[in-house]
């Protein structure tokens, strides 16, 4: 049991959260760039590859195309389908054999970003079905390349919600870095865990929820301004 009214507790509790919070945001941070990489790629290359997509027939083969295709849609289908934290535990050995060490505040990156690419490629593929087909095939009636009409003409006007979509996909991930604190990856999650749940301590509960609904509400407003900014319809 925490007594509160020990000497030095709350200046080591500040520390204790100061800590916890730079290291669910290094998690984060380290996150959402693998996964925004991936994921938007993985997103392109659904979209494009589809059935009337700019990319049916990559190579000058439509076969090609329905194999991307159908491994992209599965694969994502999968990634999706996994609870969080069997998949957390089922990539310990990966984690270990790509970083050395399955349990250190680095190694939930990659967890993390297994989750999250999947469910960002979804979010990619919603957007970049949003843009009017009137304006891929404007760019095509002026020649433009199928690169060109995917760099030049889907992406730009999808940036809107893709910006609202990797926002989204962030608030997803913050939540998902509090479970790792399971296995001991540090961050906010295994504060709460370590101290809040094993020594029975409320202040250290009250104390990390406060801190994730305010990175959440940091996350969502530069995301919804950012979207805002982008949009000029």
């Amino acid at each position: 049991m925490v007594d509160p009214m020990a000497p030095g507790f709350w200046p080591k509790l500040f520390s204790l959260l100061l800590q916890a919070t730079w290291q669910t945001l290094f998690v984060v941070i380290g996150t959402m760039i693998f996964t925004g990489i991936f994921g938007l790629i993985m997103g392109v290359l659904l979209v494009a590859t589809e059935k009337g997509g700019v990319l049916e027939a990559p190579f000058g083969s439509r076969t090609l195309g329905r194999w991307i295709n159908g491994f992209l849609a599965v694969s994502i289908n999968i990634g999706r389908s996994i609870p969080f934290i069997i998949l957390m535990v089922a990539l310990i050995p990966f984690t270990r054999l790509l970083l050395g060490s399955a349990f250190e505040v680095h190694s939930a990156i990659v967890p993390l970003t297994v989750g999250a690419i999947p469910f960002f490629a979804r979010i990619v593929e919603i957007a970049l079905k949003e843009v009017p087909p009137g304006l891929i095939e404007a760019g095509e009636s002026l020649g433009a390349t199928r690169w060109q009409l995917i760099w030049n003409i889907i992406l730009p006007e999808a940036v809107p919600g893709l910006i609202r979509g990797y926002t989204t996909t962030a608030v997803t991930v913050i939540g998902y870095s509090a479970i790792v604190g399971v296995i001991g990856a540090g961050g906010l999650g295994d504060v709460a865990l370590r101290y809040g749940h094993q020594r029975y301590s409320v202040i250290h509960i009250i104390g990390t929820v406060i801190i994730l609904v305010l990175i959440v509400q940091l996350f969502q407003y530069i995301g919804g301004v950012l979207a805002n900014r982008a949009d000029h319809r």
